[in-house]
């Protein structure tokens, strides 16, 4: 039996075939789920398109994180197509270049603001408007990268990711009586969308390979993949809070 067999799985972030949510989305159908997308806006075109990539059609439901109208009608849209989710998975990160590349002092609040709503705040969002549709059992999985230090370049996304983490304790603890497991992936850099859009993102990519016991692939979302699907499948029925570290072992090494 495959992992996500008779599951229906919700996966936002899907832009490019290089995006780590578009393998999440496929390595799901091919352990037996079902997919639905998200998108919105001049992108939700983009995500239809790359949506008929995949092993298995996909609905693509609009969801504009930032939007309290298309968080209310989430459950609905959803429902078009499933009458219960699985599992949820958070892969939504944005900061206005402003606060990136090494301005860190010179973030302007709004900027900084607009950071943390939609790449922290979003997973609470998130979650409310899916348990509707969640069940016991059911998993959130969010992805982020490592906040427990200061990376070049990062500067206010570091700061959201970190509210992100501690974001996803919470909702471990108050999901957790409902039967909802939360729990976040932090992957080592991956040449997504997302990370290209940093300004001088290879002095944080540079040298991962090397530092990293199992050695990286910076082009390789597999292993990120693997590790969001298993935490929405039920191999991990007690675990919740928590943060796997898939980055060839970086996380635990000194100099």
């Amino acid at each position: 039996m495959a992992l996500l067999d008779s599951k229906t799985i919700l996966v936002t972030g899907v832009l490019t075939e290089g995006s780590i949510a578009f393998h999440v989305a496929r390595l799901a159908q091919e352990q037996g789920a079902q997919v639905v997308l998200t998108s919105f806006g001049r992108q939700q075109r983009l995500t239809e398109a790359i949506a008929r990539r995949l092993p298995a059609p996909a609905p693509v439901v609009r969801l504009d994180v930032t939007s309290a109208e298309d968080l209310a009608a989430l459950a609905g849209a959803v429902g078009e197509h499933a009458d219960r989710l699985d599992g949820v998975v958070h892969s939504i990160g944005f900061a206005p270049q402003a606060v990136l590349g090494g301005n860190f002092l010179g973030g302007e609040w709004s900027d900084v603001a607009t950071a943390l709503e939609i790449s922290a705040y979003s997973l609470k969002s998130l979650a409310v408007a899916a348990q509707p549709l969640m069940v016991r059992g059911s998993s959130l999985v969010g992805l982020t990268f490592d906040a427990t230090v200061a990376w070049p370049v990062y500067d206010w996304m570091g700061v959201a990711k970190a509210a992100l983490e501690s974001t996803s304790r919470y909702l471990a603890r108050d999901l957790g009586p409902h039967g909802i497991r939360c729990n976040l992936v932090a992957a080592g850099p991956i040449r997504s969308t997302a990370a290209k859009a940093i300004p001088g993102f290879e002095a944080i990519e540079g040298g991962w390979d090397a530092r990293a016991p199992l050695g990286w692939d910076v082009g390789d979302a597999g292993p990120t993949a693997r590790a969001v699907v298993a935490l929405l499948s039920d191999w991990f029925p007690a675990t919740t809070g928590e943060i796997v570290h898939v980055d060839g072992g970086v996380h635990a090494m000194g100099m």
